[in-house]
């Protein structure tokens, strides 16, 4: 049995309650929310790290990985990328950085939506940083959030081009009517995930070889799942989201058989290893179902990167006392990860005494400053009706 299973097996398996063995259905399964407890998820991961004990085993079983969530997904083959005819506009000017309006169609008429934060004063080509959003509803919700914003103007004040965008049926998707609920909304969100790292690596300041992506809660599910299907992520920080035991709440998530079929058993910790060898951050709290992940997720997947000799490639800041979400101290967790791995500056806004990144030059934007659409600049006229069927093929 390899290290991990056993160190794993002995630290948790004498305090929780077993189940019943998780076993292999005959068909295509979806694991929605606490799909199993606590304890199946480390059984599972103890079966999965069982299939491989060297590379090359490991790297065809993440070839099965990756195809299963493709295929879920109904991505597989990938769609062709069709013109993205983006729309860029409203240039806002702050300190040391600016917030732009933009858009594009990820397929024809569907549209995401988003900001774009460059630097101010720096020389770029610089890297491109992707931040999905989590589930945080309301007018103000979303990409919208102050925290959001405030993350974006941080990273774009350090040197990195950063595209903040909506997931379906929130922000100004949700102003032109769209739904989350929507049954494509995992396919849509991933699809429009690897079509925004076409986006920013379409810019001129851009370097196409530093891509990096950042969300909590169903934003990191994004972060690992575009991580997992696209090698051009170079860095990548999914925050409170990793587990063996939770499969995501939202049907944006786990609504679609990406984790378990008749071949194939998998979980997002797994998942998130697909990331192996580039550089990864976990960051998870106590307070939710990343309680776990220093002594359960984060040495199965720093196993994988042993595999690769690139074991300090991955990392995990832990706080046992703090809740769900993607609050200051999060953040303060990503930024320096970002800058080491990304190439970021940052000089004026890292503080040597208080050993912070200082947010406090940003500017928080309202959501009417934050749309690229409004009475003056209408929805394109091609733009696809709330709720269609979006066309893939």
């Amino acid at each position: 049995m390899p290290r991990y299973c056993l160190m794993v097996l002995i630290t948790l398996l004498s305090t929780l309650p077993m189940a019943a063995q998780d076993t292999t259905s005959t068909g295509p399964t979806l694991c929605q929310g606490n799909y199993h407890s606590e304890a199946d998820a480390v059984t599972q991961l103890a079966r999965m790290a069982s299939t491989y004990a060297n590379l090359e085993q490991w790297q065809h079983r993440a070839t099965a990985v990756r195809n299963q969530i493709l295929t879920g997904a109904k991505l597989m083959p990938l769609p062709a990328r069709t013109p993205l005819n983006a729309i860029i506009r409203k240039r806002r000017g702050y300190n040391g950085y600016s917030v732009e309006s933009a858009a594009f169609e990820a397929r024809p008429g569907f549209y995401v939506y988003g900001n774009l934060y460059r630097p101010i004063g720096k020389k770029g080509p610089f890297p491109a940083i992707l931040c999905p959003h989590g589930h945080a509803t309301g007018r103000a919700g979303g990409r919208l959030r102050p925290d959001q914003q405030n993350r974006c103007a941080t990273l774009a004040r350090m040197g990195a081009v950063v595209f903040s965008y909506d997931m379906i049926g929130f922000g100004e998707s949700l102003q032109h009517g769209w739904n989350h609920k929507h049954k494509q909304a995992l396919t849509l969100q991933t699809w429009g995930s690897i079509r925004a790292i076409d986006f920013v690596q379409a810019l001129e300041d851009v370097d196409d070889n530093r891509i990096g992506v950042t969300g909590c809660s169903g934003g990191g599910t994004q972060t690992f799942l575009l991580t997992a299907v696209d090698d051009r992520v170079t860095a990548s920080a999914p925050v409170v989201m990793v587990s063996a035991h939770f499969f995501g709440g939202c049907h944006c998530e786990s609504g679609m058989p990406i984790h378990k079929t008749a071949d194939l058993e998998t979980n997002n910790a797994e998942i998130a290893a697909l990331a192996a060898p580039r550089p990864q951050l976990l960051v998870s709290v106590g307070g939710d179902w990343t309680k776990n992940t220093p002594v359960v997720e984060y040495p199965y997947i720093r196993n994988v990167y042993s595999l690769h000799g690139k074991q300090a490639n991955v990392e995990n800041v832990h706080y046992p006392g703090r809740k769900h979400g993607y609050q200051y101290l999060k953040r303060q967790a990503m930024y320096p990860f970002m800058a080491k791995h990304l190439k970021l500056d940052p000089t004026g806004i890292f503080d040597d005494t208080t050993e912070l990144y200082d947010e406090t030059a940003n500017t928080i934007e309202t959501p009417e400053q934050m749309y690229v659409f409004d009475e003056l600049r209408p929805y394109p006229a091609n733009a696809l009706k709330p709720g269609s069927q979006v066309s893939l093929r």
